[in-house]
């Protein structure tokens, strides 16, 4: 009895074993390569279970999604000879797994020819531009081409090359030092220039508003001289009104304030009684 269970049990196992040795499942994100003694047979993109030949044939899966190549830093040296740290990336996936398979084998195989590729077809882009127009002007253009000929030539290995970008495009810290300076040195140069301007109009300025002062006061002097000329003549023509009605009350009156305007309380006068001053005074005796 125990003879017989044992041996329904490897048989089972056995099937187990062959039955998992015979399907293979392929995931809607991959394609799968079967291999039979070292060689490619069929690819399989369908998604699904499928059948290889148990123990003979074996299966190797490729990811359909899009994949990152991200590159190492590199220094590129531009048209005007600048020294430039170019930090790039790429997003590729796999059109081809069987050609995929012959040329790679696997993603690090790949990641090693994109590398090659990329860069040298960025070094060569680069070198024909200057630091300008990599950094500011053209650099979509650029990675277009970078692009086109990278793809061209991925495909030689089952490979599509949706986009190349630089992520970052620094100088060299020796150079960034350099740039810097002459930056500083020009901002400066042009803080003195526009100093110099704000001074000369300034001074244009100040020189028109004391103009324009002189000119105000002494505008306002000559009418403050007409005005006084004209109350003047009024007053003297009053007085000459007044003396021509009763010369003798207003040549009192002018007494009055000549006594007031020369007499004070604590003064002592030595004067002739016969003085014309004090006819006024000898009469109220």
């Amino acid at each position: 009895m125990k003879k017989g269970s044992s041996i329904l049990g490897i048989i089972v196992i056995s099937i187990v074993i062959l039955l998992s040795q015979s399907f293979y499942k392929v995931d809607q994100t991959q394609s799968a390569l079967v291999i039979q003694l070292g060689k490619a047979v069929k690819v399989v993109d369908t998604p699904g279970l499928n059948f290889k030949k148990p123990f003979v044939q074996k299966v190797i899966y490729f990811d359909k999604r899009l994949l990152i190549y991200d590159a190492t830093p590199s220094v590129i040296i531009t048209k005007d000879k600048k020294n430039l740290v170019v930090d790039n990336y790429a997003r590729w996936r796999i059109i081809d797994p069987l050609k995929y398979f012959q040329t790679m084998r696997n993603e690090t195989g790949a990641q090693a020819r994109l590398d090659d590729i990329i860069f040298s077809n960025l070094r060569e882009e680069l070198g024909r531009r200057n630091l300008i127009e990599i950094v500011a002007e053209a650099r979509a253009e650029l990675m277009e081409h970078v692009t086109r000929r990278t793809n061209i030539k991925a495909k030689e290995y089952g490979i599509e090359v949706i986009d190349v970008r630089i992520k970052r495009a620094d100088l060299p810290l020796e150079n960034e030092r350099a740039v810097f300076e002459r930056m500083r040195a020009e901002r400066e140069r042009e803080a003195k220039k526009y100093r110099s301007e704000g001074a000369e109009k300034a001074l244009v300025i100040r020189a028109q508003a004391d103009k324009d002062k002189t000119i105000i006061i002494s505008e306002a002097q000559r009418k403050s001289q007409v005005i006084r000329g004209g109350a003047d003549a009024v007053a003297t023509r009053l007085y000459a009104v007044a003396y021509g009605r009763d010369p003798e009350f207003f040549y009192f009156l002018k007494t009055l304030e000549a006594y007031k305007e020369a007499i004070n309380e604590n003064d002592s006068l030595v004067v002739s009684p016969d003085s014309e001053f004090f006819r006024y005074m000898k009469r109220s005796k």
